[in-house]
């Protein structure tokens, strides 16, 4: 054959194969076209929706302000559950960032970080006043901050009522022995309740029980009557001064033990599931560095500060030594009872809606189902869940908000098409 040919033959050949395939490729289309366009007149759009904001939906095609079409939505493969369940491709999900908790059974316990105030302790806070009227001749403890003993003298007082009472109990104390000897039982009974009549009257009006002695060893009436402490203690406040008339309404000391003090915090509304009666606490003071108080928490005031939305708590420490005063400003730490027996997730993993919560449950590979809970008290990074899911279910901890927008569509297409359907 003539080499020159070759080419010719080659070329010929290689158009004809060519020109096979476009004709394969041509009948196969127009095979596979009118199917495709079948398959698409077939699907129903479930609604359409606003190409610009997906939460502006309509039942029948429509345009927007700016005369753009909205975007029918088709049925999708169901993925099974309740609604708002949601399938993505684990592939996707892994390139979303899904990862996933197991909800455990466990124990949880907190510790409550808060600013407090010393105070006194309102229960060893004594307030002296008189029995009765008179003048203040000898004032002993006349300044304020001054420690003072139980049964210290703290001043001498006069009152002519007191003479007359001492009087009484002399009275008394003669007519006794004038009549012990006499026959008469009843007058014997009679002169002995007299007299432990009129000396009743003298331990009424605080009369000491050294000077009520000495009166009955003496038979002398004491002008000046001594006023004893009633506790021991610090004096905050002294009402009276010599010379002064006093009465009954006139406080001459206010007392206060300060082996014990009080101590107030302010405990936010989201810490007080934790919060209870008994709770040990510990208390550092800037005035007294490298020391720690412990104490206990004593008291839950019932109502709420309307300024700061806050509780009062009251908690109280040992004093001993006297090195924490009243007013002094303290960093409380509160070791809140351990709560046990608890199912607990991750706190990341609840959405919060403002009107429910909830968490996505993982029901297979790639399969999510929204589950409504309900929530307890939180520990760090990890919050209990009372209702909604058991021990061992898997929730998702990280993309789960794309998950919820996913699983809000997917929500609102169920119930579009219940409504058409209905």
């Amino acid at each position: 054959m003539n080499n020159k040919l070759v080419p010719v033959f080659l070329a010929a050949g290689l158009a004809l194969v060519a020109g096979l395939g476009v004709g394969y490729w041509f009948a196969g289309s127009q095979a596979v076209m009118p199917q495709v366009e079948k398959a698409k007149a077939e699907r129903t759009p479930l609604y359409y929706r606003n190409p610009m904001n997906p939460e502006i939906t309509s039942t029948v095609p429509a345009k927007d302000q700016m005369g753009m079409d909205y975007v029918p939505v088709y049925a999708e493969e169901d993925p099974g559950g309740p609604a708002g369940t949601v399938r993505i491709d684990p592939v996707t999900a892994q390139n979303m960032g899904v990862r996933t908790a197991t909800a455990e059974r466990r124990s949880l316990a907190r510790e409550i970080h808060t600013v407090g105030r010393v105070d006194y302790d309102e229960q060893r806070i004594t307030r002296l006043h008189p029995k009765t009227q008179g003048w203040i001749e000898n004032l002993r403890i006349g300044t304020t901050g001054e420690a003072i003993n139980r049964n210290e003298i703290l001043l001498s007082f006069y009152s002519p009522q007191l003479v007359s009472s001492q009087q009484e109990y002399l009275l008394a104390l003669r007519n006794l022995e004038t009549l012990s000897g006499s026959p008469f039982e009843d007058v014997r009974r009679g002169a002995a309740d007299l007299v432990d009549t009129s000396l009743e009257r003298l331990r009424l009006f605080d009369v000491p029980a050294h000077q009520i002695e000495e009166l009955k060893a003496t038979r002398e009436v004491k002008k000046l009557l001594h006023i004893h402490s009633p506790a021991k203690g610090i004096i905050i406040n002294v009402g009276a001064r010599e010379g002064q008339y006093v009465t009954p309404q006139t406080e001459l000391y206010m007392i206060a033990d300060l082996s014990a003090v009080w101590a107030f915090v302010d405990v936010f509304e989201e810490e007080m599931p934790w919060v209870s009666v008994g709770d040990e606490a510990e208390m550092r003071v800037a005035a007294i560095p490298g020391t720690t108080f412990k104490g206990k928490l004593t008291y839950i005031y019932p109502y709420a500060e309307s300024k700061t939305r806050t509780i009062k708590a009251r908690l109280e420490f040992q004093n001993e030594n006297l090195m924490l005063k009243p007013d002094m400003f303290a960093n409380v730490t509160i070791h809140a009872s351990p709560r046990s027996d608890l199912i607990v997730v991750p706190s990341e993993a609840i959405i919060r809606s403002g009107l429910r919560e909830q968490v996505f449950v993982v029901r297979d590979v790639g399969k999510f189902e929204p589950r409504e809970v309900e929530i307890g008290v939180s520990s760090g990074s990890l919050t209990e869940i009372r209702s909604g899911i058991a021990e061992g279910e898997k929730v998702v901890v990280s993309a789960q908000f794309l998950i919820d927008s996913e699983s809000s569509l997917r929500e609102a297409a169920a119930k579009m098409q219940e409504s058409i359907n209905d």
